[in-house]
């Protein structure tokens, strides 16, 4: 081999060498032996929030409240079961409720909590009224500030959705034919506003005893045992 030769044959050994060595740096710092790399994390599930916004029917009175200094008096009875939140979103994954109820608030109450409520949700479901008969109030006025909460969760951009009253069996007969007008004009508010309207009433009145709840369904004849609650949520439909 001649001397110029030889020296090619090194120049080209330099660089092999050389390009081997940039190929390895070129590596990510501690990937040889390391396997493959792993999978990034998946995209987490987009969560429906529903509004829940309503008196001690939505609250889930009286072995639930969304204000844990409610609850703290509760004592040993406290079940997060006794709200129709718990069971929707236990049948519906993915879905969120933001339990906005308040024991005792007629529907004018009720309505100047709607923007906090709401804030930040995609549903609003629209619940009260029996504490409006309860305290002498005008059913026309009462179903007036329903229909004004619907009215203002479609124009905030919210899907809406409205629930009829229960039976009262505290109440009857003297509250019976109140209920049943109010439920008229939420049904009323509901056709005409487009929005679908839970049939609570039927889900929880007794057929032997009209215009009252199974007694199953009630724990004092003023509010839904657990079992009532579910019922409730399994007859709401979100729109």
């Amino acid at each position: 081999m001649t001397r110029s030769s030889h020296m090619r044959l090194l120049a080209l050994a330099g660089l092999l060498a050389l390009s081997l060595l940039l190929a390895a740096c070129g590596d990510d710092p501690g990937s040889a032996g390391a396997g493959p790399r792993p999978d990034p994390p998946a995209e987490r599930r987009a969560t429906t929030v529903v509004a829940a916004l309503g008196d001690s029917i939505t609250a889930g009175t009286p072995l639930w409240d969304p204000d844990p200094s409610v609850r703290a008096q509760i004592g040993p009875a406290l079940d997060e079961r006794s709200q129709w939140a718990y069971w929707y979103e236990r049948d519906h994954p993915g879905t969120e409720v933001r339990n906005c109820g308040i024991n005792g608030q007629r529907t004018d109450e009720i309505a100047q909590r709607l923007d906090g409520c709401a804030r930040g949700a995609d549903v609003l479901v629209v619940q009260g009224g029996i504490n409006d008969i309860a305290q002498g109030r005008p059913v026309a006025d009462a179903a007036d500030d329903l229909d004004t909460m619907v009215r203002r969760g479609k124009a905030a951009g919210l899907r809406v959705a409205m629930v009829e009253l229960l039976p009262w069996n505290n109440g009857y007969p003297a509250a019976a034919p109140l209920i049943d007008d109010l439920n008229r004009r939420i049904r009323a508010i509901g056709r005409r506003e487009g929005v679908p309207v839970a049939p609570w009433y039927t889900a929880l009145e007794d057929p032997a005893a009209p215009g009252r709840m199974r007694t199953d369904l009630t724990i004092e004849g003023d509010h839904p045992s657990v079992a009532g609650y579910r019922r409730l949520a399994a007859r709401v439909r979100i729109p």
